[in-house]
């Protein structure tokens, strides 16, 4: 798929701005602060219905407007699609999703209109961070090709949240532990979809992202994948859920929270057989998300049977002349924007526009 244009009113920095990129490569070049990375926040959010940047969506409304639109045309196998994104400042409902003329009842409508990869600063969390960072890392790689996973996600929460919310009155009101057996079987059997899933899905992404890495660094660092999960060893993950919240069920009660479950689950990312969150340098985790993220177009492609778009956020300058060089020569089969403070970064990369951005203006 690609991207065929992108058109924003009133978002972040830009009152209006249009992006009409090419197949290959479009670059957004400018000094830092100017606008760079709203372009690629604007696709991801068209993509996913959300920014990778904040939760808080009125954010992303330029200052001094009511509202703002972002909207996107993509060319794909099956036709043309087409995406927008309306945020509204003092609405009860402050984000609306059309697709096309229809607009979307659910925010689950939009995954599979316009897929795309991201790479940002922010992403060295994948890494860094706590497991959380890691289960959303796969989780909107799953939701966007995914969207039954999605819901069942949105599932999986929402029975988590009347659990805990039960847990809390039961210390209270003991006479209320037996109510808690449906909620139990409910959360045993939705967190089973999420653990197959994830399970199937970890092992091809760790065998490319290890792919992926080996060619990044030319051989020198080996990457891998392991998801760690009570309930991904067993043959029978719904009946592990159920009887392991059973069991912990009396100290649930004292803690007032459910301690296991889909939402405990983690990633452990290595490098040369090490924790890369606590032996890996900056420069490494860097490269480990670097090659995850490209594992993810792998992957979509395997899925979709098309390429997605891929958004490089300042990462050129970051790396070393011959990692540079790998990534350069990997993304030329896909459609990329790539955001950059000195063109020289993508010097060897067949460049298709080149938009200079000042100020929150793009300029050919």
């Amino acid at each position: 798929m690609h991207i065929t244009s992108l058109t924003l009113r009133n978002f972040r920095s830009y009152e209006e701005a249009e992006v009409l990129p090419g197949e290959g490569m479009t670059v957004f070049s400018g000094p830092n602060a100017q606008g760079k990375t709203n372009i690629l926040e604007a696709m991801h959010l068209c993509c996913t219905g959300r920014s990778h940047r904040t939760s808080h969506d009125e954010e992303m409304i330029r200052w001094g407007s009511p509202a703002a639109k972002v909207s996107v045309l993509s060319s794909q196998k099956d036709g043309t699609h087409e995406v927008s994104v309306i945020l509204t400042k003092g609405q009860k409902k402050k984000k609306n999703v059309r697709i096309g003329a229809r607009q979307a009842e659910r925010i689950g409508e939009l995954f599979g209109h316009v897929f795309g990869v991201l790479f940002s600063p922010e992403d060295l969390q994948i890494v860094k961070g706590g497991p959380s960072e890691r289960r959303r890392f796969l989780d909107m790689q799953l939701s966007q090709l995914r969207p039954a996973y999605f819901y069942a996600l949105q599932q999986s929460a929402r029975i988590l949240g009347q659990r805990n919310a039960l847990l809390r009155a039961v210390s209270e009101h003991p006479s209320l532990e037996g109510t808690l057996d449906t909620w139990d079987e409910q959360l045993a059997l939705a967190g089973a979809s999420i653990v197959k899933a994830r399970r199937e899905v970890i092992g091809e992404l760790s065998r490319m992202a290890c792919e992926e890495h080996r060619n990044l660094t030319t051989g020198k660092e080996e990457l891998s994948l392991r998801y760690t999960s009570e309930a991904a060893q067993q043959e029978d993950p719904g009946a592990f859920l159920l009887r392991r919240l059973q069991e912990t069920r009396a100290d649930d009660i004292r803690r007032m929270t459910t301690s296991t479950g889909v939402h405990r689950d983690d990633i452990v990312i290595s490098i040369g057989g090490r924790d890369a969150r606590t032996y890996a340098s900056q420069g490494q985790q860097r490269s480990a998300v670097l090659s995850l993220k490209l594992a993810q177009t792998s992957f979509a492609e395997k899925e979709r049977g098309e390429p997605p778009i891929l958004m490089l956020d300042d990462v050129m300058s970051e790396l070393d002349p011959d990692r540079r060089r790998q990534l350069i020569e990997r993304i030329g089969c896909m459609q990329t924007f790539v955001t950059c403070t000195d063109i020289s970064d993508l010097a060897g990369a067949t460049q298709g526009r080149i938009y200079q951005v000042r100020e929150g203006k793009l300029y050919l």
